[in-house]
């Protein structure tokens, strides 16, 4: 494969943000007199957005006369907040520099809201070839159309790409989309066998390898 282009998801992968995630969440519940959660607790649903943050700190479901003005307050907490501890995990610096030294592309496609993403890359200063989001396009992932979206705003071809997720999701996008996917440990999914990823890798230093 003669490699053209990278492709990251956001949350899990490029970028550390369930410690902001967390605080968002317990300051929402701090705020209703609800008892903090741990962070290990709220870490595997970052992936599942603001909606299941709300559902399991307040042990309800979105039929709660409250829950939609909980979800909001949520999302305007973490929007306050968004750059309060979220940075790229270690080693993706690094990496980000190789891939602009060997001329590479690369882009974000996640499922994160147009605002949430660019607020949040604009803020850490992270400039990527091409952003979509889940609200970019009429489907999200896993459906693939966004990982085809992107490749089209290159002007690549999907089988010249990897794209790199911690979440099933993202292997069940990349694989329907043509693209070679990695998956990482080192993010907020449980990694298992059965996600059918091409590579698996513990550290952003391991994709150093595949390019």
């Amino acid at each position: 494969m003669t490699l053209s282009t990278i492709l990251f998801d956001l949350d899990g992968t490029l970028i550390n943000t369930a410690p902001d995630l967390a605080y968002a969440l317990n300051t929402l519940l701090l705020e209703n007199g609800v008892e903090e959660k741990p962070y290990e607790a709220i870490k595997p649903l970052v992936a599942h957005g603001g909606k299941a943050l709300v559902a399991m700190g307040f042990e309800c479901n979105e039929s709660h006369p409250e829950f939609t003005k909980r979800h909001q307050r949520l999302l305007q907490i973490y929007t306050d907040n968004i750059d309060k501890y979220a940075k790229t995990f270690e080693g993706i610096d690094d990496l980000l520099k190789l891939i602009k030294q060997r001329k590479l592309l690369w882009g974000v496609v996640t499922n994160k809201p147009e605002n949430l993403s660019h607020l949040l890359l604009g803020k850490l200063g992270i400039k990527p070839d091409v952003v979509v989001c889940g609200d970019t396009l009429e489907y999200n992932k896993p459906h693939p159309a966004p990982l085809l979206y992107a490749c089209a705003q290159l002007c690549v071809s999907p089988v010249s790409c990897l794209f790199v997720g911690d979440d099933e999701n993202d292997m069940i996008a990349g694989k329907n989309a043509g693209i070679k996917t990695v998956a990482v440990t080192y993010g907020y999914g449980k990694v298992v066998q059965g996600w059918n990823y091409d590579y698996l890798i513990d550290c952003p230093q391991e994709i150093q390898r595949l390019i």
